[in-house]
């Protein structure tokens, strides 16, 4: 299933049967990925009465309730309206969502006591390429990363500087491996997400930031082509599933 996209005048071909898919599921196990202080999230039958929405339980069908929060527990699509007092809805933000992203591996350096992608590495890895969105692996990549428990683990995080270097790139998608671009624990201050979507000049409101991807290891780093399907929810963060596509040779 080969389709050709013709992007700023040159012709790409993909494979529509080659999906690389980056997110991380919601289950509603105890072992689900976790961040921000809270319990996991629950998929369980609707009940009410006598009722119980589950076939196994003697219902007609599955009906199940889902409790679950989109930065906590699943891969997540923000907008500006993460960060504002004014509400600004990612389901009305993100209005395209197919676009050609690079793919680069980042080993997070030491920093006063904290692991941080600096700009000095995002500039080596990126050069002088320029896309609209950039997808971070961070290493080591393991697939426990599918699961890990977050919480007062201070996992790394970019620098501002690393932020607005990315903005001065023209990078208006930026996808990541971590619960957040920020320090776990900075006193409310998220610089990242400040520079990001530039809150101290005109805002970058079509801008997005996805959290809590994995990249397998076997996907290489390099160009793609990013599908980046958002679950349509009226709210700052939805859950999504960003989709990656092999240029082919």
């Amino acid at each position: 299933m080969i389709a050709t996209i013709k992007h700023n005048s040159r012709n790409y071909k993909i494979d529509l049967s080659q999906p690389l898919d980056i997110s991380i599921p919601l289950t509603g196990a105890q072992n689900n990925v976790n961040a921000w202080y809270l319990g996991p999230p629950t998929i369980q039958p609707h009940k009410e009465g006598d009722f119980v929405g589950s076939v196994a339980e003697g219902a007609p069908v599955n009906f199940n309730d889902i409790w679950f929060n989109p930065h906590s527990h699943v891969t997540h699509t923000e907008c500006l309206g993460h960060i504002t007092e004014e509400f600004h809805s990612v389901n009305k933000s993100l209005k395209k969502f197919f676009c050609l992203a690079e793919l680069i591996t980042v080993a997070p350096e030491q920093l006063n006591g904290d692991f941080v992608i600096s700009e000095k590495q995002l500039k080596y890895a990126l050069g002088n390429k320029k896309r609209q969105a950039v997808v971070i692996r961070t290493i080591p990549n393991l697939s426990d990363k599918k699961f890990r428990q977050y919480s007062d683990s201070n996992p790394p995080y970019l620098l501002e500087e690393a932020t607005h270097y990315l903005v001065q790139k023209g990078v208006d998608h930026l996808l990541i491996d971590l619960p957040s671009v920020d320090k776990e624990k900075d006193d409310g201050e998220l610089l990242a997400h400040k520079a990001f979507w530039n809150m101290n000049g005109k805002r970058r409101k079509k801008a997005t930031i996805t959290e809590f991807i994995f990249v397998p290891n076997p996907v290489t780093d390099g160009t793609y082509f990013l599908d980046l399907q958002v679950a349509p929810f009226e709210n700052d963060a939805s859950p999504s599933r960003p989709v990656l596509y092999k240029i082919e040779e």
